[in-house]
């Protein structure tokens, strides 16, 4: 599960300057990534999680779920939708 981050988010550099919304707008989704499963079963056997909480990833973006928790929206996706993890 992971909190997506806000495309006003995406919009502004961390110097403040502004990206107008035609610049960016097929970009990939990003989020945060919040929990994580086991793994998968592949072939008997558990295949465990690259990812881990607190990375930052790019995902597809019509390969999740949505789901709201207590007012907050968050997206549910598989490991094979995540694009790339974004390293600082």
């Amino acid at each position: 599960m992971l909190k997506p981050i806000s495309q006003e988010d995406l919009n502004t550099t961390a110097s403040g300057i502004i990206i107008p919304d035609t610049v960016s707008k097929e970009k990939p989704e990003q989020g945060t990534v919040i929990a994580v499963g086991e793994g998968r079963w592949e072939g008997g056997k558990r295949v465990p999680m690259n990812i881990k909480v607190g990375d930052k990833v790019v995902f597809s973006r019509y390969g999740y779920e949505e789901v709201k928790l207590d007012g907050v929206e968050y997206y549910i996706l598989k490991e094979e939708n995540i694009l790339a993890v974004i390293k600082n």
